[in-house]
């Protein structure tokens, strides 16, 4: 039997749920997947056309481009090789819009404003130790993620039930993790107030929510009070 759910994350995952893949009504021509796929593979055209346009790119948008481009090629190879079935949901044509414009699209908003040059970045250290951060942070996200991913895709394959090795060993949630990790280095090439924001909602209102209704799924599962007891939600020792 699953854990009671907090009436606010239940509420939270309804209304997203509807706009991403009920509005409007209608066909559902496309799956979320697809609208995903697409966001993340048109992002390294996407910045490359906005260069072209704006021209003059910076140090710092150059990184841009390598790490949210790169990300986008390294999800489309994760989804040809274990895709994730929660993505494969058909979704109305307003679902698929909602789900671009409230989530995905906003993501582009970082690599706009370095491109165009409305923001000049000041980090708090010289450029090339904070890129280099950012870099290290994106790489060892990007690899997180992927690895936690496989893991429950092939692992749930042979068996059902909790998995509690590897690296959901001491953290419950590791694939989200590293995507924050992902996206927080973007943010941080940005150094600006609006890809913050972008991902106080994305983590508050997405990440959060999905977060606590696996833990609400995952308690019907025998030894679920133990592993829960001994691990961290995202951060060991910390959260």
């Amino acid at each position: 039997m699953t854990a009671a759910v907090p009436r606010w994350a239940a509420t939270l995952q309804r209304v997203t749920r509807y706009c991403s893949e009920d509005l409007g009504g209608g066909p559902r021509p496309w799956r979320l997947s697809t609208v995903i796929n697409l966001q993340k593979g048109g992002t390294l055209p996407v910045l490359a056309l906005l260069m072209w346009h704006y021209g003059a790119p910076t140090p710092a948008a150059w990184t841009y481009l390598a790490l949210h481009g790169g990300y986008g090629l390294v999800w489309l190879l994760k989804d040809f090789a274990f895709p994730d079935p929660r993505w494969r949901v058909p979704v109305t044509i307003g679902g698929g819009l909602a789900a671009f414009a409230l989530v995905l699209g906003p993501y582009w908003l970082a690599g706009w404003l370095l491109i165009s040059h409305r923001v000049v970045p000041r980090y708090p250290f010289p450029a090339s130790a904070w890129l280099a951060g950012c870099v290290l942070l994106c790489l060892l996200g990007s690899v997180l993620m992927v690895v936690a991913d496989a893991q429950k895709f092939f692992t749930l394959r042979l068996r059902s039930g909790l998995i509690t090795d590897g690296v959901y060993r001491y953290i419950r949630h590791p694939n989200y993790l590293g995507e924050m990790m992902i996206y927080g280095s973007f943010a941080l090439v940005a150094w600006h107030w609006i890809p913050a924001l972008v991902l106080l909602w994305v983590w508050g209102g997405v990440f959060a929510v999905n977060m606590v209704m696996k833990e609400a799924s995952l308690a019907r599962h025998a030894g679920w009070a133990e592993y829960r007891a001994r691990t961290w939600w995202l951060i060991p020792g910390v959260f």
